[in-house]
């Protein structure tokens, strides 16, 4: 398996699985329906054929003998209610799926009240959230007669070209400083891993820059978001809000949307913080936040267009929970962002978690602790297409996506774009205390806010 994949089981805590959930709201899908388009279309990718398998010298992908996809699909004929359907999505994301077979399963509701309700849960080495993104695109065309023209791929075992890749690539980034750089437990665990892991530590002064600064972060404030957690989660998602609304305050203040979004977060944040105004000037918040790096790898290092896997970094986007008004805060997160995308700090967290699965399980804690403890929350942005979009010819009028937390971490924002329409999604531990409902309200209303001119 692929660093780039198993990094997300060496991820994995009992009490915090490293699983995407998905849910589509599709007009008029009915359990034969799916149950064609699961087996024909669904299954044609052959990485869900396969299950991750962990063996003493890593991990690997092996076919699941009895593969059948219906045993992946629950059809439950309850005819939920809006308040019924988000306890229900809610149950489906404490359900474990099973070690015994492909790590992925499909909930479908389709009597549910605003049309059938289809949840998907899938292990994150499966894929991330942009290849999920393609192949849902090849699979609902635009128009409900038209069937997908372009499906499936074969499960190639490409680790060692990838890992040859890896190595001639930080050798290119090679050079200044030598052997240093990263003194200390953590570089030790590091260069311990191999040729390759000692690369990253001799990968040129701004790489080297980047990975101490990501290792001298300060650490978030203490607050109600950093409890140990109860491995119980709750969900909830808002009303679609139209994306011009966004479109049209970045433009007049010269953002990007991905920063209106961080902003309406972190203003629904800071009062459920617990600190005082005074206490908020001291305090240090950070969202995770993914950030695709296909641009900047080479391309043998990333899923090739129409295939699985995962080629993201990470983002630890400080938060303003301090500022005092909406433009503060969203110049001031504009600011935070770009410094960072210019950095390195993407492809160094890349970096980490694609080692971690390299190191002995007594050496994993220390990397995996210091990558997951430098935020409180992950907050993910998935864009959608455009126009509508058919699956099994059957429109889908919602679409929401969920991205797991690493560690301590027991919030996530999903924002989702999609038909010209956006909606905030947020999941929480149990152990956080946090009233859904009213957090996405407040998001909410900040966007208000700013499109009222802050």
């Amino acid at each position: 398996m692929l660093p780039a994949d198993s990094a997300w089981l060496a991820l994995e805590r009992p009490e915090n699985p490293m699983i995407i959930t998905v849910m589509l709201r599709v007009q008029g899908l009915t359990a034969p329906r799916f149950r064609e388009f699961l087996a024909v279309y669904w299954s044609a990718w052959e990485r869900f054929r396969y299950q991750p398998v962990r063996r003493t010298a890593g991990w690997y992908w092996q076919r699941d003998p009895d593969f059948d996809p219906l045993r992946h699909l629950e059809v439950v004929i309850d005819r939920f209610t809006p308040d019924q359907l988000r306890s229900w999505v809610s149950a489906r994301l404490n359900e474990p799926l099973p070690l015994f077979r492909p790590s992925w399963k499909f909930w479908l509701a389709p009597n549910a009240e605003g049309g059938a309700a289809l949840v998907l849960r899938m292990h994150h080495c499966y894929a991330d959230g942009l290849s999920l993104r393609g192949l849902f695109d090849r699979l609902c065309p635009a128009s409900p007669r038209q069937p997908p023209a372009l499906y499936g791929a074969p499960e190639r075992d490409g680790f060692g070209r990838w890992l040859g890749v890896a190595e001639g690539w930080l050798s290119s980034l090679a050079g200044a400083v030598g052997d240093n750089v990263g003194d200390g437990a953590l570089a030790e665990a590091l260069g311990r891993a191999g040729h390759t892991l000692g690369l990253w530590r001799r990968a040129g002064v701004r790489l080297t820059h980047d990975f101490t600064g990501l290792l001298v972060e300060a650490e978030d404030t203490p607050s109600p978001l950093r409890r140990p957690l109860l491995g119980h989660r709750q969900c909830h998602w808002s009303a679609p809000v139209p994306l011009a609304r966004l479109w049209g305050i970045a433009r007049t203040t010269r953002t990007a949307i991905n920063d209106v979004l961080l902003s309406c977060v972190t203003a629904a944040l800071a009062p459920r913080l617990g600190l005082t105004r005074g206490a908020r000037h001291r305090a240090c918040l950070h969202a995770a936040v993914p950030v695709d790096l296909r641009q900047r790898l080479p391309a043998e290092l990333c899923p090739e267009p129409g295939n699985l896997g995962n080629g993201f970094g990470t983002l630890f986007v400080p938060l303003p929970v301090d500022g005092e008004s909406p433009l503060e805060r969203l110049y001031r997160i504009k600011q935070e962002t770009r410094r960072l995308k210019a950095s390195t700090q993407p492809l160094v967290a890349w970096g980490l978690s694609a080692c971690a699965p390299l190191l002995p399980d007594s050496l994993r804690s220390p990397v995996v602790d210091a990558f997951c403890r430098k935020a409180s929350l992950v907050v993910s942005n998935v864009p959608g297409t455009a126009e509508p979009r058919y699956l099994a010819g059957c429109r889908v009028t919602e679409q929401m996506f969920w991205v797991p937390q690493a560690g301590a971490q027991g919030l996530g924002l999903g924002i989702v774009s999609y038909a010209g329409q956006v909606q905030f999604g947020v999941v929480a531990d149990e152990a956080l205390n946090l009233e859904l409902e009213g957090f996405l309200q407040d998001c909410l209303h900040e966007l208000d806010r700013l499109e009222a001119g802050g």
